[in-house]
């Protein structure tokens, strides 16, 4: 379990940098962010000596984990403005 903190929790902080990136540019940011992530996080974990397969788990937990965080972020900020 702890080698997937490294992924969840860069996905969260993706989450929390798309909320601030502009619309159109959401989707592409985030997907390469999110890709580039899984694999370092592969790597940085030393997964990758056992198989190049552990991409497809963490690619899939920082897109997940920056999803989660961007909604919070977004309900929170809906939440927070002036009627």
């Amino acid at each position: 379990m702890p080698g997937e903190l490294l992924p969840v929790l860069s996905g969260l902080l993706l989450g929390l940098v798309l909320s601030v990136c502009p619309p159109a540019r959401r989707r592409p940011v985030g997907t390469l962010l999110a890709v580039a992530l899984g694999l370092y996080a592969t790597v940085v974990s030393g997964e990758f000596r056992l198989s190049w397969a552990f991409v497809l788990v963490d690619v899939p937990l920082v897109a997940v984990s920056s999803l989660v965080a961007f909604w919070l972020t977004q309900r929170v900020l809906i939440r927070r403005r002036p009627r």
